[in-house]
């Protein structure tokens, strides 16, 4: 047995050491700790990652997948985000065939049960990193490290920086990456006990399978490449058992000194949330990390502190006279660092400074290095209970802590909320709170953290963009013009503000303007239904009924089932007097649109006014089947009925129709005809 698991002898009770309760206890404890988000909504990016991606549904070729990136949009687009995990979109894929459907419980199971595997498979990973690798002569992989290992399993299980990529449905990506990326690592263990045992045969297919399984779990994440530097690490030190400190002792002796480290202040933020875990955010940009701009920012401190413990663990890795303990800090210190390079900015720039979903990985490195400290620290005391004691609140405040966070990323307003507090410089997350109030409908709440968002990040595009939209709605149009003017000042080839800008113009009467914003909108966005639709009722109320049917054309060929061009297309060829036109245009539109109790209605309207009674009669039957409380659905029934000459018929539907709209224009003055018809039929005693 291991040192290390000898120190950890009064702190893990042998009564869960076998190897099956090791795994049932970990997988049972990392299942509780999430297990909160299991019905939670879709938040955040899984709104565009899954429910606005059309990869995952059966129309896409499942070729496509290959050609596209995590969002959906093309790798050769210039709006692509270049994330390539198509095995990852591959399960959101099969997820939503089993669910039938965007049903987030489906997609949170499987999260939470990879997240169980992957704490499960670390037992044996991480007996592997502190106990070393040796085989009994039947070739059973020995665990050396019973006690250590299982600890490091339930550190790892139960921190609540993971609680982004379990609760977080886009976490997957993550989830995957490091299942893989462990399997790969196991793999390439495997492969050199098989080649000391039978030769070089089982050895090329078991490296062979933990090249495979990196390419899996690059394929899943781009952090899954970084398995290969690992094994390498793990190569040099377990296999070829090279003697760093015989190494580093000849370079001294030569006189050559190393490199200079590059400080970076978000390294130590990064360390402080695998160490205290307790202010979680999900988004740390926009001002939520003020930069240090001078040497006397007592954050300075904070960096000195991360690179102190990183050189002295260095430094006992390299120099220790105790290969054991330099076996596990070195690795200990690799599973730390060599995952965490990808998302370091040392190579090349990412779009973030710190993410809690990029830990997920070096968490394995932190939980060696944390299990080993206790093993000293319990090896330097006469007070094991004490330490015993210790770990043990340490996971019980872990687990509590996963609860509660787990819970706030059930739903998006919870989610953001959460982040006022840990981030309250952030414009972004006044800006995601001020999206959930809007969407929400209370629009008063939402301006007043779309303007905090304005405040803190000037430039905010985004912010003003959805501030004018309001703006828009509530008739505030000057203010509403000046914000998306800035924002398309500051962003020139910002489309939809562009398109917005358009709108707010033609509101103002000011045509011109309005037709060069959308024009802009589209020469920076050529496929742009939305905005060829405003650009057609622009077209409209300026009576170029050409212009606008073109207008409206075009936005149904980018978008066959774009309901409100195909309506206004149907009531501006009917209000023209183009009834076999607009006939047309509407059968051609229910055909792409079968449900579509608008596109019902409008070809009903045009089907009366064609003497088409019947159908128009089932047309609008159909319509208010789908809508029974649309006054004007019954209102024009009615109508329909009062030329059919079904004057009861007509009766019942004004008054269902004055029910629903005591106001309904015309419906009360056609009523009104159709009593005093029927009065005189009385009269007349018909």
């Amino acid at each position: 047995m291991a040192e290390l698991d000898t120190d950890l002898d009064h702190v893990i009770p042998s009564s869960v050491l076998p190897p099956i309760w090791a795994k049932l206890v970990v997988g049972f404890v990392s299942l509780l700790c999430f297990a909160r988000s299991y019905d939670g909504d879709f938040v955040f990016d899984d709104s565009e990652a899954i429910v606005n991606n059309k990869d995952l549904q059966a129309a896409t070729p499942l070729g496509d997948l290959w050609h596209h990136d995590f969002w959906g949009s093309k790798l050769s687009s210039n709006t692509s985000h270049k994330s390539y995990r198509p095995l990852t979109v591959l399960t959101f894929r099969m997820n939503y065939y089993w669910s039938g459907g965007f049903h987030p419980m489906g997609f949170h199971v499987v999260n939470l049960l990879l997240h169980s595997g992957i704490s499960v498979l670390l037992v044996d990973v991480f007996s592997v990193l502190l106990g070393g690798l040796q085989y009994t002569s039947k070739g059973r992989r020995l665990n050396l490290a019973p006690r250590a290992s299982l600890l490091a399993a339930l550190l790892f299980s139960v921190h609540p920086v993971h609680t982004e990529c379990v609760a977080g449905v886009v976490g997957r990506a993550d989830l995957l990456c490091a299942l893989f990326f462990l399997l790969s690592f196991l793999g390439y263990c495997k492969a050199f006990r098989e080649s000391s045992k039978e030769g070089a045969h089982f050895s090329t297919f078991w490296v062979l399978l933990s090249i495979l399984l990196g390419a899996a779990a690059m394929l899943c994440k781009e952090q899954g490449i970084t398995v290969l530097g690992l094994n390498a690490v793990f190569d040099i030190l377990v296999i070829g058992k090279l003697n760093i400190l015989e190494i580093v002792q000849k370079v001294l002796h030569k006189d050559k000194c190393l490199e200079a480290i590059n400080y970076n202040y978000y390294y130590s933020l990064n360390a402080w949330l695998l160490l205290c875990p307790w202010w979680l955010c999900f988004d740390w940009s926009m001002g939520c990390i003020p930069l240090i701009k001078s040497v006397s920012d007592g954050r300075i401190i904070a960096l000195a502190a991360l690179w102190l413990c990183l050189i002295g663990l260095i430094c006992q890795a390299l120099c220790s006279e105790d290969s054991h303990k330099r076996r596990i800090l070195t690795l200990g210190l690799g599973f730390l660092v060599i995952p965490f390079l990808p998302a370091s900015n040392l190579f090349f720039r990412v779009g973030f400074v710190v993410a809690e979903r990029v830990l997920y990985l070096p968490s394995v490195g932190y939980c060696v290095l944390l299990t080993f400290a206790f093993g000293a620290l319990s090896k330097h005391t006469k007070r094991k209970k004490l330490i015993a004691v210790l770990i043990l609140g340490i996971l019980i405040l872990n687990m509590l802590r996963c609860m509660v966070r787990s819970a706030e990323w059930r739903s998006e307003e919870q989610l953001f909320r959460s982040a006022l507090s840990v981030c309250p410089l952030n414009a972004k997350v006044h800006y995601n709170v001020g999206k959930n109030l809007a969407d929400n409908g209370n629009q008063t709440a939402a301006i007043r953290y779309y303007r905090e968002a304005v405040r803190l990040n000037p430039k905010y595009v985004h912010a003003m963009n959805n501030l004018g939209n309001i703006l828009k709605e509530r008739n505030e149009l000057q203010e509403a013009e000046e914000l998306l003017s800035l924002a398309v000042q500051i962003q020139p080839d910002f489309a939809a503000a562009w398109m917005n800008l358009g709108i707010v113009q033609n509101s103002l009467k000011r045509f011109e303007a309005a037709e060069h914003s959308y024009r802009t909108a589209i020469r920076h966005r050529r496929k742009y239904p939305d905005c060829y639709y405003n650009l057609g009722r622009l077209y409209a109320d300026l009576n170029r009924h050409m212009d606008a049917l073109n207008a409206w054309r075009n936005a149904t060929v980018l978008k066959p089932e774009h309901s409100l061009a195909w309506n206004n297309m149907i009531i501006l060829l009917d209000n023209t007097g183009n009834l076999a036109q607009a006939e047309a245009v509407g059968r051609e539109a229910l055909e792409l649109i079968p449900n579509d109790h608008s596109l019902m209605f409008s070809l009903a309207n045009v089907l009366g006014k064609s003497q088409k009674y019947k159908e128009s009669e089932a047309l609008f039957l159909k319509a208010i089947q789908a809508n029974p409380k649309a006054a004007s659905y019954h209102g024009n029934l009615a109508v329909l009925y009062h030329r059919w000459g079904h004057l009861d018929s007509a009766k019942k539907h004004y008054e269902i129709s004055l029910q629903l709209d005591p106001a309904a224009p015309g419906t009360k003055e056609n009523y009104g005809l159709l009593r005093r018809k029927l009065q005189q039929l009385q009269k007349k005693g018909v």
